[in-house]
């Protein structure tokens, strides 16, 4: 097993006094009035190295440690969050939380779960690995990335070139008998390059790559040369005409419809009625064979957990199953409002009750890669970056700006930006069509996707 205290130049955060101080934690607020209480601390170390102009610009080192209290008395409950761990910060923090809940309204909802309800023998997930990145490595990947974006032709300049490293810690402790400590790793890697034609017109593009382990981190070469070439392409933009078409949104943007999802099937939403989704349980929402997975216990993703925000445990699932949608997604208090089942949804909210999340999801794999998409797109657009998307919670209509390439023939032409791509997620989502490039970049991942007869508003 890896010392969980041996990171070279980071040095992980020490668990066992993240765990004690979480008790301390609690025991005090429960000695100052408080029924029950939960506290969680958290600690995180990393170092950037950032390159400008072929040369290092910036090194940076940062330490930060929080602490997040919930006391509740009766149905009443309140909470902070607060960095200050000296023994006055501990005592003000206790003291502000027991008073802050003594004088809230009462929440009919509120309450930690039952000892029986908290996860037991939870199986261990792989998202900690020692770092032997070095400030002078850091530094020579950043540079190496600035290089390669520079290398590719057109590119005049870079506005932003950073390789980091960093480490995490934390802990989770109950007055109901429930405790949970933590590390994660994470090593990463990003350049945004500025291209420029001889009539002086310019376009910005970007790469990033991240990863828990140094082994699955893209190499900063790669990464440099696309964000060069993505920038180049985009060069000499044009709208399009208005109208509506296919649409592809490649792989780096296409998540946004799953995280609307998410956030359409939560269940404090649900309870709100303030969902567009709020009446679709059971049925078809995405056409047959199209399945959105859960799986929070794989090894290295970033969004790994084995328990939730409450100690409920988490376990993969299918949350549209053959297109049809088979959960809400519940903390404690939406399903006491709801009258359901815990899913194991809750998430952490530093110094408040928990809000609802889910963990390492994924849109799965169809059968065509991106050209096929294209070709079947015939005449439309791919769209590589969104700005500023807006969604209407309640009826699900959906727009957001993008920029692109054209699609003509089932090829790509010219690159196209300011433009709008609108229409409704129910629509969109019975009309999606995943293609097969799917990777595991983050906690929420997706293949590029078509979609038809989308409206594109344009010149």
């Amino acid at each position: 097993m890896t010392d969980q205290n041996a990171s070279a130049g980071l040095g992980a955060p020490d668990t066992k006094s993240l765990l004690a101080l979480a008790h301390e934690l609690v025991n005090r607020a429960k000695r100052a009035g408080a029924q029950e209480a939960e506290a969680v601390l958290s600690e995180s170390r990393a170092i950037e190295a950032g390159a400008r102009e072929g040369k290092l610009e910036t090194v940076e080192r940062s330490e930060t440690r929080d602490a997040g209290l919930r006391v509740l008395i009766g149905k009443k409950q309140a909470g902070v969050a607060f960095s200050d761990l000296s023994e006055d910060g501990i005592s003000l923090a206790v003291e502000r939380a027991v008073a802050m809940a003594m004088a809230a309204p009462e929440d009919p909802y509120c309450g930690l779960l039952e000892p029986e309800q908290l996860a037991r023998n939870l199986p261990d997930i792989a998202t900690y690995e020692a770092s032997d990145f070095t400030p002078e490595q850091l530094e020579a990947a950043a540079l190496e990335m600035e290089a390669a974006a520079l290398s590719v032709k057109g590119v005049a300049m870079t506005s932003g070139c950073g390789a980091s490293a960093g480490v995490a810690g934390s802990a989770f402790v109950t007055s109901t008998g429930f405790e949970r400590a933590r590390l994660g790793s994470r090593c990463g890697l990003g350049v945004a390059a500025i291209a420029k034609d001889e009539a002086g017109a310019m376009e910005r593009d970007y790469d990033t790559h991240a990863a828990r382990r140094r082994s699955d981190l893209k190499t900063a070469q790669e990464i440099g040369l696309s964000a060069g070439e993505r920038a180049v392409s985009r060069v000499g933009a044009e709208k399009l005409a208005t109208g509506k078409m296919p649409v592809v949104f490649d792989k780096r943007v296409s998540t946004t419809f799953l995280s609307s999802l998410l956030g359409a099937i939560s269940g404090p939403a649900i309870a709100r009625g303030t969902s567009f989704l709020r009446d679709k349980m059971g049925e078809r929402l995405f056409s047959e064979g199209v399945d959105i997975i859960e799986d929070p216990l794989r090894d290295w993703s970033f969004g790994a957990r084995a328990v939730d925000a409450e100690g409920v445990a988490c376990k993969p699932r299918a949350l549209i199953e053959d297109g049809v949608l088979t959960t809400w997604l519940l903390n404690a208090s939406s399903a006491r409002q709801l009258g359901l089942e815990l899913t194991g949804h809750a998430a952490r909210n530093l110094g408040g009750a928990p809000g609802v999340g889910a963990s390492n999801v994924h849109l799965a794999a169809g059968e065509l890669d991106r050209d096929g998409l294209i070709k079947d797109a015939g005449e439309g657009v791919l769209v590589s970056e969104m700005f500023g998307p807006s969604l209407n919670a309640n009826t699900g209509d959906w727009s957001v700006g993008v920029a692109g390439y054209a699609i003509k023939g089932g090829q790509l032409a010219g690159p196209v930006s300011e433009i709008t791509v609108a229409g409704n997620l129910l629509d969109i989502f019975a009309r999606m069509i995943p293609g097969s490039d799917l990777e595991f970049d983050s906690a929420i991942n997706a293949p590029s996707v078509l979609v038809d007869n989308l409206s594109i508003g344009g010149r």
